[in-house]
């Protein structure tokens, strides 16, 4: 597969929102149950613009098929330095090495803007998620059952870490 990774833009807008839907309809991946208008994606993307975070875009045959972002780990100032990131794909490009190089650079852009730590969090089933990122040197950190609900049943949500320096 064929990619190249960018800023996001307005135009990419409508296939993330895309993705983003598809993980809350068909996955256990995203724990939100109401698909996003595109008014709330945008409105979620200018927002961590404004806060200068970053928003990569993966694109393929000039369609954006991924994004991966971060964003406050918790609101207290003591967690600046700390940030808990997503990384989302449509189906066609998984497993190509785009989700890998998209995270290897935004792990460079949170080097450069001093962050400490990142964050990732996921469901304990999503096995391909938590593989990824133990390849990119996460370690298991907590692993709290029974915290969310979603196609009724009770799912556990397990969070790993990356220290960055």
């Amino acid at each position: 597969m064929d990619f190249q990774i960018r800023p996001y833009q307005a135009s990419d807008l409508e296939a993330i929102r895309k993705i983003i839907n598809d993980s809350i309809l068909f996955t256990s991946n995203n724990y939100d149950y109401k698909t996003k208008t595109s008014e709330e994606v945008q409105l979620q993307m200018e927002q961590k613009l404004t806060d200068g975070f970053p928003i990569l875009v993966g694109v393929s045959k000039g369609e954006a098929c991924g994004f991966a972002t971060y964003g406050k780990f918790r609101a207290k100032p003591g967690y600046n330095t700390t940030v808990e990131h997503s990384i989302y794909l449509n189906e066609s490009a998984q497993g190509n090495g785009l989700g890998t190089a998209m995270m290897q650079d935004l792990i460079q852009i949170a080097r450069n803007q001093g962050i400490h730590v990142l964050i990732a969090g996921m469901d304990s089933q999503n096995l391909g998620s938590y593989r990824f990122h133990e390849r990119l040197g996460f370690k298991e950190v907590a692993r709290i059952p029974e915290v969310a609900t979603k196609f009724e049943k009770w799912l556990t949500l397990v969070l790993m870490q990356l220290t960055l320096d």
